[in-house]
């Protein structure tokens, strides 16, 4: 690999992953993010963001934190559908997959939970409080909770690729951004909430939610099945 190559890998935003993935699966976690991703080759085509085929990489790339570096870069290729919106693929794959995100030289966790944002419920109406109500209990200062879990409710910025199927009835694309310390009860309050309002649960980099699990890194979900067992 030339040095070029590797300073655009460095520069990112790349996903730094453990072992190389199948393209099936990526093509599929990025439609988490975008539905109407496609493949394009080795590629995997969101919008304007190309999702390069996995390369092999030197161990430094991530900081030498992996034995092994599978290096998938995030590439913008036009405007972007929401701000961040390829740092955030980058960074929701390397999660998924069990990996690391590098951007801008800097090597990142996505599943380190310090100062991270949490899931969230996209709706395409703003709720009044009566209609949160079963699920959400109103406090001070507009937010709301349920148990130890905190709500706001807040503008959503854009229009993320996840959603795009409730925006033929959106009046006002609103989030309902959750905090707590536990992921998969807030994966559980995010799938109710959406079930009840006609919304879709994301994480924080916006790939769709399906399972409460899916908040849970990889490495964590395998030693709580170990702890099960």
């Amino acid at each position: 690999m030339g040095w070029m190559a590797k300073r655009r890998l460095r520069t990112g935003p790349t996903a730094a992953l453990p072992a190389k993935p199948e393209h099936g699966e990526v093509l599929r976690l990025v439609r988490l993010a975008d539905p109407s991703a496609r493949s394009e080759g080795g590629d995997v085509v969101a919008g304007d963001v190309r999702v390069c085929a996995p390369v092999e990489a030197e161990a430094d790339l991530a900081g030498g934190a992996l034995e092994q570096v599978w290096a998938v870069r995030v590439v913008a290729e036009g405007p972007l559908p929401v701000d961040f919106f390829d740092r955030h693929l980058a960074e929701g794959l390397a999660f998924r997959l069990g990996g690391l995100a590098v951007c801008r030289g800097v090597v990142s966790d996505p599943a380190d939970d310090e100062g991270a944002t949490g899931p969230a419920v996209i709706v395409p109406v703003r709720p009044t409080a009566e209609e949160l109500a079963p699920l959400l209990e109103e406090g001070e200062d507009f937010v709301f909770t349920a148990g130890d879990i905190r709500a706001a409710l807040v503008p959503q910025k854009g229009q993320p690729p996840a959603v795009q199927e409730l925006l033929p009835f959106a009046g006002e694309l609103t989030a309902i951004e959750l905090r707590g310390a536990e992921p998969v009860k807030l994966g559980a309050l995010a799938l109710q909430l959406a079930e009840a309002l006609n919304g879709i649960a994301v994480d924080r980099w916006r790939f769709r939610v399906d399972a409460a699990e899916d908040l849970v890194a990889p490495e964590d979900a395998a030693t709580s099945a170990e702890d099960e067992a």
